[in-house]
């Protein structure tokens, strides 16, 4: 671990005790979430057991309205909560989440992100979801600002940040983003909060630590694990790079 004046830390792999150490802190660990969008839907039971050292596992439910694709819906996601035993984290892409968040919270999700733009009562859902043992994420479009969650920051467990457009894998990575990533890591940081930073859009081994240094802590990475010869060292490579460059 660096000197705490030059902003930048080491962090151990998660579950270690420094881990413990750093929590204490107020320093996040870094955590990879693979997204299923980029594995095989036909051996979908097969490819969550491929990334059983992962974090969480990233679902993107899309409903060709908000945006322009169609991916899968509550079925398929309750059947992923019943095979897998990583957190689920269900990143809805879709129109009306204020009447559709609460049920994939039903069905097992871990986490639930809905987006600035689709939503009505963000508040209100928040609560919701986390009355219901669901933690609520807040997520924000390329060319949406972060500031004006900032005055109800407090009401979310984690903010997702795209970095590239919502609705298909395997775009290239927007590193225009990071300023918004660390406008937000600074207010959190500000206000003493426990909000994490997730980012999702052309994550990967060669990204990881622009992300980690702007102030993500949530790592979401589609074709870079699912398109690799072993999706299990690509985590650990990205989880590696990113723990090395992480700045809170």
């Amino acid at each position: 671990m660096t000197c705490p004046a030059a902003g930048r830390v080491h962090l151990p792999a998660p579950g270690s005790s420094s881990s413990a150490v750093l929590h204490r802190m107020g320093i996040m660990s870094i955590q990879i979430a693979p997204s299923i969008l980029s594995a095989d839907f036909c051996n979908l039971e097969r490819d969550l057991k491929a990334i059983s050292n992962a974090d969480l596992v990233h679902v993107d439910v899309m409903d060709h309205h908000f945006v322009p694709n169609l991916t899968l819906g509550e079925p398929i996601v309750k059947r992923i909560c019943e095979v897998t035993d990583l957190p689920v984290d269900v990143h809805l892409m879709i129109e009306d989440p204020d009447r559709w968040a609460p049920e994939y919270a039903k069905l097992g999700a871990a986490s639930v992100s809905f987006h600035m733009g689709a939503t009505h009562a963000p508040v209100r859902l928040a609560r919701q979801l986390r009355d219901m043992g669901c933690k609520a994420c807040f997520a924000v479009r390329p060319a949406e600002p972060v500031e004006p969650i900032f005055d109800i920051l407090d009401e979310f467990d984690m903010v997702l940040i795209m970095t590239v457009e919502p609705g298909f894998g395997g775009q290239k990575f927007l590193d225009n983003q990071m300023g918004k990533v660390r406008r937000l890591r600074d207010e959190i940081t500000r206000r003493g909060l426990d909000t994490h930073i997730q980012v999702d859009g052309g994550v990967s081994s060669k990204t990881a630590h622009i992300v980690a240094d702007a102030g993500a802590d949530v790592l979401v990475a589609g074709s870079a694990v699912y398109g690799a010869e072993d999706p299990a060292a690509a985590i650990e490579s990205i989880r590696e790079k990113a723990q090395a460059a992480y700045r809170a």
